[in-house]
Order: C-alpha cells, then structure tokens, then sequence
C-alpha cells in the first residue's frame, strides 16, 4: 500500500504543482483587467441563466478570463511589431530618457532593464557551465552556475581574475548566494545546467546521469 501511494504521490505532486503555477500566472496577468472584460460580456445571451452545470457567475469569469489572455497575447505580438517602426522608436526612447532622470524610479528600471537584455538577448553562456565550490569552507563543496567573469573593479582590487559564480538554494533555486571565486577554485562538471537544477530542487535525490547498478555504495562513517 505504501508503495502504490508513493507512487500516485509522485505522479499527482508535479503535476498539482504545474496546475497551480498555470492558475497563479493566469490570475495575476488578467485581474487588472477582470472587472472590465467582466462588465462588457455580462449582457450576453447564453450567460444570464448559466450553461450546463456552470453558473452565471463562473461563465462570465471564465469567458473573461480567456478573452483577456488572447488580447494579451496578440497586444504583446502587434507591440513586438510596432516597436520596430522607426518613429515609434524615437517616442519610446524618448520616454525612456524620463524615466531615467525620475528618482529611484530610474534605478529600479534600468536594473530590469539590464537583467532582461542579458537573459534574453545576450550572446553569453550565462549560467550554463555547471561547476563546484568550496562553500561554506574548504573541503565542503556546493554545485553552482557560471555567470560570467566578476567586475573589473573587483579583479583590480583583488589583483586576481575573478568568476562570478550563482550557488541557488534547497529546493527554491531562485534564491542564492552570488560569490567570486579564482579560475582555480572551480571545479567543472560535465552536467547540463537543467541537470544541476534538478539535483538541487529535489535536495539531491535526482542525482544526474545516476547509474544504480554501478554506482558504488556510500562509505560509512560509523567505525567498525
């Protein structure tokens, strides 16, 4: 019995997990626009006395909620096409010098900005190389994600070439600790980045590329 239930626990669990993310992500991108789309629909036939087992309330909301995500999505298309006319252009970096001379408004701004052009534009490797480190001390290491080469400052200061490295966290990965280590310092990995991140989420049971027949047993520490 406890077999059976683990295993429906580990077919039931990911996918819970990917229907609540989907329900957080779809309510948080159309609730600006709920009361709106909401007020404009409810005067349609077919929705006054509710449909099937669906009340009147659920339709509207539903309806709402669909018609919201389709404008979203075209909106972003058609703004991704406009942005690349030439006056369009101009008007936003226009915009754009304003905002950098808003206090703490700017500072914010360009921060996103600067993250989002390096995920998603950069031709950097960024967090692909998977390698280990020494963390919290020597001789006790932690899998972590190459970012890029540290700030010159750092290196000058520090008179040694420097790698920033991202070490996520157990089991939430968006959070960690951005260190600096020397060349000599990383050990790299032959280990997809996905792989890492999977190993580290799940607290170290996925091991990556894990072979059970042939992998050696754990040395025990206890003394014979």
């Amino acid at each position: 019995m406890k077999k059976h239930f683990i295993t429906g626990l580990v077919i039931l669990l990911p996918l819970a997990v990917t229907v609540a993310v989907v329900i957080f992500l779809v309510n948080f991108f159309t609730k600006p626009f709920i009361g709106l789309v909401s007020g404009l629909i409810q005067s349609m036939p077919g929705v006054q006395n509710g449909l099937f087992f669906f009340s009147q309330d659920q339709i509207i909301s539903y309806v709402s909620k669909i018609l919201i995500l389709l404008a979203l999505f075209f909106f972003t298309i058609g703004l991704g096409l406009i942005t690349r006319w030439f006056l369009l252009h101009h008007i936003l970096k226009g915009t754009e010098k304003i905002i950098q001379k808003i206090p703490l408004v700017n500072t914010v701004y360009k921060t996103s900005q600067d993250i989002i052009k390096t995920l998603f534009t950069s031709d950097k490797k960024s967090f692909q190389r998977v390698v280990m480190v020494p963390f919290p001390r020597v001789d006790v290491y932690v899998i972590g994600l190459i970012a890029r080469e540290s700030p010159p400052v750092c290196c000058r200061e520090t008179g040694k070439k420097l790698i920033s490295v991202l070490v996520p966290t157990t089991p939430n990965p968006t959070t960690g600790f951005l260190m600096m280590f020397e060349e000599k310092d990383l050990i790299h990995l032959d280990m997809k980045a996905e792989d890492a991140i999977k190993y580290i989420v799940s607290c170290g049971v996925i091991i990556p590329n894990e072979n059970h027949k042939s992998s050696p047993p754990i040395p025990s520490s206890e003394p014979n």
